[in-house]
C-alpha cells in the first residue's frame, strides 16, 4: 500500500475538492478498518476534512472468463466492462453504457438505469477475502449493506449482448446533462422524481456561486466552474427544505457527502 495525493477539484467528476491524501491498496494487503473506501469519486462530494480515506489500485482492475463464470476486479471501470461484454457478446450487462466510475462504486449503491441494476445480475461479492453470495446481501434500489470492502465480484453469464437494448438505454439517459455533476443528486422518491420536484418548488436553475440545480435536469447538481464544497452542500440542504415544506417528502442524497 502506498499513500497518494488527490485533487477532488479535477478527480472527482463534479469537480469539486481540494488536494486530500488517500492510502492506495494492492493485492494481498492487509485493508485497514479505519479508512472510508472510495471508488472513483463519482457520485462524492467531498469536503476539505473527509475521514480517512483509500482506494483500491490498479491490482484490482481486471476480468476473467472461465467457461460461464466472469469475476471482476472492483477497481475496474464501467467503460471497460462494457467493452469486455460487447466483445464477448455478454447479456447483462447493456445498462453499463454511460454509467460512470468503476464496479466497486457502483455494487456499492446498486447502480443503475430505471430497473436494470448491477445486482440484478452479479451472483456474489469478495468481501474481506471471503466470497458472500447475493442473497445474503441486503440491497435494493441504489443501496447496498455490504458489509465489508468489497474487491471482485463474480457474475454467471450468458451469451447475447443486445444492441437495441444498449441504444434504448443510452437514449434514456440523453436528456442528462454535460456539465459537471455527481450524477443525480436525489434518490427518486417512491412513485415520484426528485427532478419533479426540485422543479415544481421552483429550483430549476438555481444557482449558488458556480453550483447550479441544472436547466437540463433539475435533479442533476452542475458545477460550471469553480464550485465549491459549501456552495453545493447549501443547494442540497435548500432542495431538501424547499421539497419537505411543499409536499411533506424528504429527499434523501443519491450523492454521497464526505
Amino acid at each position: 500500500m502506498y499513500i497518494k495525493t488527490i485533487d477532488f477539484s479535477k478527480f472527482s467528476s463534479i469537480k469539486v475538492g481540494v488536494p486530500i491524501e488517500v492510502l492506495m491498496i494492492e493485492r494481498n494487503d492487509a485493508i485497514p478498518k479505519e479508512r472510508m473506501i472510495i471508488g472513483h469519486a463519482n457520485n462524492l462530494l467531498v469536503s476539505a476534512t473527509p475521514p480517512p480515506l483509500m482506494m483500491l489500485s490498479k491490482d484490482f482492475s481486471f476480468m476473467e472468463l472461465k467457461d460461464e463464470v466472469l469475476t471482476i476486479g472492483c477497481a475496474t471501470p464501467t467503460g471497460k466492462m462494457l467493452s469486455f461484454a460487447k466483445k464477448n457478446d455478454l447479456a447483462g450487462f447493456e445498462f453499463v453504457s454511460k454509467l460512470p466510475g468503476s464496479l466497486g462504486g457502483m455494487i456499492a449503491m446498486n447502480a443503475g438505469v430505471k430497473s436494470y441494476e448491477v445486482f440484478n445480475i452479479l451472483d456474489a461479492v469478495k468481501m474481506d477475502g471471503k466470497w458472500v453470495e447475493k442473497k445474503d446481501i441486503k440491497h435494493g434500489y441504489r443501496f447496498a449493506k455490504l458489509g465489508g470492502i468489497a474487491t471482485e465480484v463474480r457474475f454467471n453469464v450468458k451469451k447475447g449482448f443486445n444492441k437495441k437494448l444498449l441504444d434504448e438505454l443510452i437514449n434514456l439517459r440523453s436528456n442528462q446533462p454535460k456539465t459537471a455533476s455527481a450524477g443525480s443528486a436525489f434518490k427518486n422518491p417512491e412513485g415520484d422524481y426528485a427532478g419533479r420536484l426540485i422543479e415544481e418548488v421552483g429550483l430549476k436553475g438555481v444557482s449558488k456561486g458556480a453550483m447550479q440545480w441544472s436547466e437540463v435536469h433539475a435533479n442533476f447538481l452542475v458545477n460550471h466552474g469553480g464550485g465549491t464544497f459549501e456552495d453545493a452542500k447549501y443547494l442540497i440542504g435548500l432542495a431538501k427544505e424547499k421539497v419537505f415544506e411543499k409536499f411533506a417528502i424528504l429527499l434523501k442524497e443519491e450523492v454521497q457527502i464526505l
